[in-house]
């Protein structure tokens, strides 16, 4: 089984507002609620592509009630532990609207606010730490985003510690020393993107073959697979075998980059279960994160097979 962690779920409201202006009363012209943070956008695009997982964390108060909702309507079954004080934060993306020379209305600019999440006590960690501790032999476990103020920020390397003689495969989606900490635990699965990699290994990366020569350092330091995602430029792949593998972005027109990383990572874990071939995994990666990118919301099952068409015919 495939279990995601988002230790600061979310409620994503998403508005449109036509030419926003501070200081006005302002009408939204779009509205969109959803469920989010990194391993539930993992568990949603896993879903729609028909594979199975399980989402665990963190949840409170009434948002936390409509984040389970949510996911209840997706048809995924979620674990979230119930945290007493506090709720869980709304997250609010506004968008300024303006209506370009064809009459369609594009986004000029964009603003979040974020909010703080609930508080997480001792009882509601060693919780979590005894769901951790059911995991197999072959379960994968999705570590991904950053950590709470209110959570050790060692906590990623203390997972891993604990389940290192399990044998359960984990991926980390994560940045800066919260990535270089767990490297020592042999991730089989980290995915930082290029500006990413160059930051935790001071240097500026700009070509594929650069990203490779220090992908391969992150395997010196533990990893097995490192999946490097590249924007618009596309994406590498170092894997555990010794193969290498580059992709250049599938073609489309980019309408929303949030969840793009998180597609990535459940299209590689599908591809990869599904065949056991780096090279199948990789590219489903490619496409998932791609078709995320290219929708208002997260890639379904069509519009990944459609961009692997596309990317097999070019190559």
């Amino acid at each position: 089984m495939i279990y995601t962690v988002t230790f600061n779920p979310s409620l994503d409201y998403i508005v449109g507002v036509d030419e926003f202006k501070t200081g006005k009363v302002n009408r939204t012209a779009e509205e969109l609620i959803l469920p989010g943070g990194k391993g539930i956008n993992v568990s949603i695009v896993l879903q729609n592509l028909g594979m199975e997982s399980i989402p665990l964390g963190f949840a409170g108060g009434f948002t936390g009630e409509e984040i389970r909702r949510l996911m209840k309507e997706r048809k995924i079954e979620e674990q979230f532990v119930r945290v007493k004080k506090g709720i869980s934060r709304i997250n609010v993306k506004l968008r300024s609207l303006q209506v370009g020379e064809n009459g369609e209305k594009t986004v000029s600019e964009e603003s979040e606010i974020n909010g703080m999440g609930p508080e997480i006590s001792g009882e509601e960690l060693e919780i979590f730490y005894q769901q951790l501790d059911a995991l197999q032999k072959g379960d994968i476990l999705v570590l991904a985003g950053s950590i709470p103020t209110v959570l050790p920020s060692t906590i990623y390397r203390d997972i891993m510690k604990r389940l290192q003689k399990r044998e359960v495969m984990i991926v980390v989606d994560a940045t800066k020393n919260l990535l270089v900490n767990v490297l020592e635990y042999h991730p089989f699965l980290i995915k930082p993107n290029n500006y990413e990699l160059g930051e935790i290994l001071g240097v500026t990366l700009s070509t594929k073959e650069d990203v490779i020569l220090y992908a391969k350092k992150l395997q010196e330091m533990g990893a097995a697979n490192v999946l490097v995602s590249m924007a618009g430029d596309g994406a590498v792949l170092v894997a555990e075998d010794g193969s290498t593998y580059k992709s250049e972005a599938p073609e489309g027109k980019v309408k929303n980059s949030v969840g793009a990383g998180d597609s990535m990572v459940a299209g590689f874990l599908y591809g990869y279960l599904k065949s056991g071939i780096y090279e199948d995994a990789f590219y489903y990666g490619v496409c998932t994160g791609s078709a995320s990118a290219f929708s208002e919301n997260l890639a379904t099952r069509e519009e990944v097979d459609t961009l692997l068409r596309n990317i097999k015919n070019r190559a």
